[in-house]
């Protein structure tokens, strides 16, 4: 079953003396039901502000949200509010994500509140249910989120994702402002979660051995657009464009020497100003004539599983 599709889904702002900064362009993905979508991609790339325009926290410029087969591109914010249930958020800094001045207990029941579920007996047991699902104590409830630390707050924040029963959840950068010791247990944390529960998760990491952890497929995005799309176990065994080939050589493997790393160069094009032809061209080593005119659209490889947007590929 299809859960969420994108069609042709693109973000753009309004950036310096009227120029257009294209964030996310032309996007079109699908994820099915208990499914985890890696997004993955160097920073400014738009894997961020996709999840965002998904869950209608930034409006789309244009193209389609699909979500259970409905289109909520352009539904109200009160007729957003009940699909609301369905679809949450893990944002990157826990701390930021939890109002200080409440304690964990009624953080956790917000949503519920919101959503006007249950009465105060029954949240009140939703809350210890939810501190058990994630590891943490009853006692959690009655403290503060400046009284936990790091990991122990991100976890917070997955229960209040969890709250409602959610569908799909968008894990926006859930473990890169935690230290490298906390990364693994929030990881296997996610995992057990969306196994236990069907979870649908859109995972978003600009690490791409952390995305090969918890995702069934992976999607590499690179100035807003898609350039790689297939099953996990193919991209990292044989990936196809250019640019998943740079982020997988810079993952620490055994037996992979240090020489073999493919080191870019240059910067990432300025989105307000991005070049003709394929974006990648300008810092691609196999780069052709046609790529500096010709954007490549994004196909299934012919001999892999996996889409692939790049001239080599026809």
């Amino acid at each position: 079953m299809i859960l969420l599709e994108t069609r042709n889904l693109s973000k753009t702002y309004a950036g310096a003396r009227g120029a257009r900064v294209q964030a996310v362009s032309e996007v079109s993905l699908r994820l099915d039901a208990g499914e985890v979508l890696g997004v993955v991609g160097e920073s400014g790339c738009g894997k961020s502000t996709l999840g965002r325009t998904i869950l209608r926290l930034t409006e789309p410029t244009s193209g389609q949200i699909l979500f259970k087969g409905q289109d909520i591109t352009a539904l109200s914010l009160r007729a957003m509010k009940p699909l609301r249930r369905d679809m949450q958020i893990i944002f990157q800094d826990p701390f930021g994500a939890l109002n200080p001045r409440h304690k964990v207990g009624h953080i956790l029941a917000e949503p519920l509140i919101v959503q006007r579920v249950g009465d105060a007996e029954s949240r009140r047991a939703r809350v210890l249910e939810l501190l058990d699902l994630v590891g943490l104590p009853p006692e959690a409830a009655a403290l503060y989120p400046h009284e936990f630390s790091g990991g122990q707050r991100q976890r917070i924040a997955i229960a209040r994702a969890l709250a409602l029963d959610p569908a799909l959840i968008v894990a926006d950068e859930a473990v890169s402002a935690l230290d490298v010791s906390i990364q693994s247990q929030i990881i296997n944390l996610i995992a057990a979660l969306r196994r236990r529960l069907g979870l649908a998760i859109l995972f978003i990491s600009h690490d791409l051995s952390v995305i090969r952890h918890v995702s069934d497929r992976i999607a590499v995005m690179y100035l807003g657009r898609i350039v790689e799309m297939g099953p996990t176990e193919a991209i990292m065994a044989a990936p196809q464009h250019p640019y998943t080939r740079a982020l997988l050589s810079a993952i620490p493997r055994a037996g992979v020497e240090r020489g073999q790393r493919i080191v870019l160069q240059g910067e990432v094009p300025d989105p307000a100003h991005p070049p003709a032809g394929c974006a990648f061209h300008s810092r691609c080593t196999q780069a052709m004539d046609i790529c500096k005119l010709e954007r490549p659209p994004l196909l299934r490889h012919a001999t892999a599983p996996q889409e692939v947007a790049c001239h080599l590929f026809p």
